[in-house]
């Protein structure tokens, strides 16, 4: 049997070249249509950011108010310490504060000092005197007053006048009077005289109008604020 001759595996690879150029062109065309140009005016497919929601944002809620502490009152407070044995009397006026401590017999203590917004103060005297306070619901104070190493537990309520703190300075026949005098609620009184550094209990004042006479002299004990 004879074998093929070269011109008939010419002609065999011939037709295989054109097979594969025709099977070339019909896939160009395929793809050309695919990456066609998009037409302009056509939105481009809506496609999701990895990570984030597609849907708009719900408003941040506006945040809450903080409640805002209650306003120190401009207000004068009378009471007892938890033993009986002294008065305690503050005024308060616009953040600041002034204090009387008073035991009616020989121990007597001034003492002023700032009121922070929630309602507590430290106040300070002569000799390291203190005394530390809490405003309760505007009603009262509610402390201590330490000195000398002894400290003094006490509860001050609101007062109403003629309640409150007085107090009255003079000359009389060459004497420095100092009087300070706590009227508490009811009425009662203490309070102590000093004549040049020497303290004794004072005399009654009349609360209404403050007059107190001391030494056959007529003096007018008014209110104190700071």
């Amino acid at each position: 049997m004879k074998r093929p001759g070269p011109l008939l595996t010419l002609l065999a690879g011939l037709l295989l070249a054109v097979f594969m150029l025709s099977l070339n062109a019909t896939t160009g065309v395929r793809n050309a249509s695919s990456s066609r140009p998009r037409t302009p005016g056509t939105a481009p497919p809506a496609s999701a950011t990895p990570g984030k929601s597609t849907s708009s944002p719900s408003p941040s809620p506006s945040p809450s108010a903080s409640p805002s502490a209650s306003p120190v009152p401009n207000a004068d407070y009378a009471g007892r310490t938890d033993d009986d044995s002294s008065a305690v009397a503050v005024s308060l006026r616009d953040g600041r504060a002034i204090a009387y401590f008073c035991d009616g017999q020989d121990k007597e203590w001034w003492l002023k000092g700032d009121v922070r917004d929630d309602g507590t103060m430290r106040l300070t005297g002569k000799n390291g005197a203190g005394l530390d306070g809490t405003l309760r619901d505007g009603r009262r104070i509610r402390g201590t007053v330490e000195f000398g190493g002894r400290r003094y537990a006490f509860t001050a309520d609101k007062a109403v006048k003629p309640s409150g703190l007085y107090r009255a300075t003079a000359t009389v026949r060459g004497a420095e009077l100092d009087g300070g005098w706590i009227v508490l609620p009811g009425g009662r009184q203490v309070g102590i005289l000093d004549r040049d550094g020497e303290p004794s209990a004072a005399p009654v004042i009349d609360p209404e109008t403050g007059a107190v006479t001391v030494d056959g002299q007529k003096l007018t004990a008014r209110p104190v604020t700071p």
